[in-house]
């Protein structure tokens, strides 16, 4: 049984990726809530996992090395997200905002 993602070329998924990391950098760009700062990380995380694991379905698709990374992608940004969910709600309790630009040293 062939694989369905055989039939579409690599250049799909790269341009994919591309776009899906060009919008996250935007978002961390020119965002100042914190919170679309953090979706926007998490944008570029998953374009990073998709080239992971299109490179490795078309070099070796035998192996799954693109794919373990990936899955330490994942584990990796879901620990950032809990960590970074936890500093922005005490900075929004002790401050009173979420924006980054409000909220430039981290003691208070």
């Amino acid at each position: 049984m062939e694989a369905v993602w055989a039939d579409i070329p690599l250049e799909h998924f790269l341009v994919l990726s591309g776009m899906l990391f060009c919008i996250g950098v935007y978002g961390v760009l020119s965002r100042r809530n914190a919170i679309l700062v953090l979706m926007s990380v998490e944008l570029m995380l998953n374009a990073v996992s998709i080239n992971m694991v299109a490179f490795a379905v078309y070099t070796a698709p035998t192996l799954f090395i693109g794919i373990i990374f990936t899955v330490f992608i994942i584990a990796i940004a879901a620990a950032e997200v809990g960590l970074a969910l936890g500093v922005v709600l005490r900075v929004f309790r002790n401050r009173g905002t979420a924006n980054v630009d409000e909220v430039s040293a981290l003691k208070w």
